[in-house]
């Protein structure tokens, strides 16, 4: 087959996750939307039938069939990830799974497993601040020497996540929900490749404080040691009261009002996390409406939040336009190009699996890499429950020229 020729996916699930990605595949002349499915909502199947012409399954299984389907993104519950992207491996379809690739090490073993006897290509754990142009600028510094040595990184997020409309499994612990299976990858993908991919260890608690969300960590806490000795802290708290963007200069933080609104009508039993959530979803009136990402906006924190790299010979931090530098002659702002805005990061993913099939081109985010920050993850729920240093068994290295 042609290395050029148009890679025919398929999406499984088509709730508020694939509103983030759609408009990637849509754009990219590479990609041709061929099936779906969503074994909720059919009203979303004929709408993806109506846009795209293509055809509509009630289950994963029945999109893993069609023999037209090359590729399969998976975008459905966070507790069923493994299971499809088993499925879809032993269909033969090549595999672009969300984060996490799994809910535990048991799972990602059998995708790994899976796709190994199968020969198709996996690319785990997308979708996260760790390829932003942002991040990759800061590692060509990094990898540059031309501030020492890389000696420690601290990452800061302050969110409103746990506020927003949520379904149960989003927001309880033992389905994969809560800021730990669905907020750190942002940061941990980002402090992974910055440091080299390597983690020895974890020592990490998290927090669940909040009556509203009773079943998911709203916060967590983490401290990550490499292999090489650089330290990592990690925070991020979801529910709501600060936000990241008061600690940058060009920012504002506008929605403290009608966070406390949400809240005590949450509290109060008044909000339909149902209906809210349902306007968001792919085929609705409201259907990505919560999706940033601009050209034309500065770099705002979000869920990667604020993080400081320090060097032997200097400090790097974000800048609205791309990233401070300190160093022995002051401070520098560097341009950091971001072309099409934040949501544009999506690109490289798809065309990183797109290469690897057509071109048989090497997978940076490929299925280990994809377990080694499922691990981080598992091991901050875990040194939490036991109060201890999680040592690491599945990590492994950024690979050479990226």
């Amino acid at each position: 087959m042609a290395s050029d020729a148009v890679l025919k996916v398929g999406v499984a699930g088509l709730g508020f996750g694939s509103t983030e990605f759609m408009p990637t595949l849509e754009r990219l002349p590479q990609i041709e939307l061929v099936a779906a499915a969503d074994s909720l909502r059919p009203h979303a199947l004929r709408a993806f039938e109506s846009r795209y012409g293509g055809h509509g399954y009630a289950s994963v299984e029945e999109l893993c069939a069609d023999p037209e389907v090359e590729a399969v993104w998976i975008s459905t519950p966070n507790q069923f990830h493994a299971e499809n992207a088993i499925t879809a491996a032993e269909a033969g379809k090549h595999i672009l799974l969300r984060k996490p690739m799994g809910v535990s090490m048991e799972e990602c073993q059998r995708v790994l497993d899976a796709v190994e006897r199968s020969g198709v290509k996996l690319l785990a754990g997308g979708q996260t601040q760790g390829t932003s142009p942002h991040t990759h600028a800061v590692r060509k510094v990094i990898a540059s020497g031309e501030l020492g040595g890389l000696r420690a990184i601290n990452v800061w997020a302050y969110t409103g996540w746990m506020l927003r409309p949520r379904m149960p499994q989003e927001v309880d612990e033992s389905m994969g929900g809560g800021v730990v299976w669905r907020q750190a990858p942002h940061q941990i993908e980002t402090v992974r490749y910055l440091g080299g991919g390597l983690v020895r260890s974890v020592r990490a608690m998290t927090g669940r404080w909040r009556p509203e969300r009773p079943d998911g960590s709203g916060y967590y806490a983490a401290y990550l040691e490499f292999e090489d000795g650089t330290p990592v802290t990690m925070v991020y708290n979801a529910y709501g009261y600060f936000d990241s963007v008061d600690l940058v200069s060009w920012g504002e933080d506008k929605g403290h009002e009608s966070r406390a609104k949400t809240r005590k009508a949450m509290l109060a039993g008044e909000v339909d996390e149902e209906a809210g959530k349902e306007r968001t979803r792919f085929g609705s009136p409201g259907e990505g409406s919560i999706v940033g990402g601009r050209a034309d906006r500065p770099w705002m924190p979000g869920n990667l939040g604020v993080f400081i790299v320090s060097c032997e010979s200097g400090d790097i931090r974000m800048s609205a336009a791309g990233m401070y530098i300190y160093d022995d002659e002051g401070m520098r702002d560097v341009a950091v190009p971001q072309p099409g805005g934040a949501g544009m990061t999506l690109d490289s993913e798809v065309m990183e699996l797109y290469d690897a099939i057509r071109s048989d081109k090497p997978l940076f985010h490929d299925g280990r890499w994809g377990m080694a920050t499922a691990e981080v993850q598992w091991a901050i729920i875990e040194s939490a429950k036991q109060r201890k240093e999680i040592m690491l068994q599945h990590q492994v290295p950024v690979p050479p020229g990226f």
